[in-house]
């Protein structure tokens, strides 16, 4: 794949897939999204005929459901020079996934692959391709950070946020112990197996709280949702946003007014 920007435009357009939690849970997210996106030169869009990835359905075991939310969002998301998500997860339904839903040699193959060759997660596509190196923002709090699995292991995102955060000014990273462990989520997993998701989440919520951090951030809100249920059941001070809302400077410190939880 070629990464770099399309000598047609100075402008990349670009197609954010918003994501069903962003939109129903944390539209504040999507918001900073399409800040940060603007500030690295980006013509970004938000197509309204967009829908779930079809994730949820695909991990379920119904293709067929998983294959007819697919067409649509490769419909929606086909004129633009870049698909991009605040999460790696649908990113990764998208860029890995799409294409195995459809027969080979069929047109739906096809153009189910030329999306996913333009699709990236929001905070590697700043960096990796559109070389942000630095945001102009403030955020005067002790961080740590969860890596989500699809994120980390389908989307390669690992030292991306790790580096925009570098740029914060006032911001501390201290990273917990085993960060890119699974925090219990996984979609449907949690509801398959409720027990074991959580063990796993009251494990995380652990490394969080030995970290001494007054901020978990992270960039799958599936993770961060729920992450930040286990810890208001703990009654923790901790607050939790997607990395994006901090980058973006839309994040409120904790301490100074109310830290707003995902």
């Amino acid at each position: 794949m070629n990464d770099s920007i399309p000598l047609s435009s100075a402008r990349p357009r670009v197609g954010l897939f918003v994501t069903c939690l962003v939109d129903l849970f944390r539209p504040n997210v999507g918001f900073a999204a399409i800040k940060l996106l603007e500030d690295a030169g980006c013509d970004v869009h938000v197509p309204e005929l967009q829908v779930c990835c079809g994730q949820p359905a695909y991990n379920s075991g119904d293709s067929k459901d998983a294959r007819d939310l697919a067409c649509r969002v490769i419909e929606a998301f086909e004129g633009f020079d870049y698909l991009v998500a605040p999460s790696g997860s649908c990113a990764g339904m998208i860029k890995e996934h799409y294409p195995l839903l459809f027969a080979a040699s069929t047109p739906w193959r096809t153009r189910a692959q030329d999306v996913a060759t333009r699709t990236h997660e929001l905070l590697s596509f700043l960096t990796d391709v559109m070389h942000v190196e630095r945001v102009d923002a403030q955020f005067a709090a002790n961080t740590t950070y969860h890596d989500s699995c699809s994120g980390l292991r389908e989307m390669g995102v690992r030292d991306q946020p790790r580096a925009l955060l570098a740029s914060v000014a006032g911001l501390s990273l201290t990273e917990m112990r085993d960060s890119d462990v699974c925090c219990g989520f996984g979609g449907t997993f949690c509801v398959k197996f409720p027990r074991i998701s959580e063990r796993m989440v009251a494990e995380k919520t652990r490394s969080i709280g030995d970290s001494g951090a007054d901020v978990l951030l992270g960039g799958d809100m599936g993770c961060l949702l729920n992450v930040a249920g286990r810890l208001k059941r703990a009654e923790s001070k901790v607050a939790v946003y997607h990395t994006a809302e901090v980058l973006a400077g839309m994040a409120q410190v904790p301490g100074i007014g109310d830290g707003e939880e995902s």
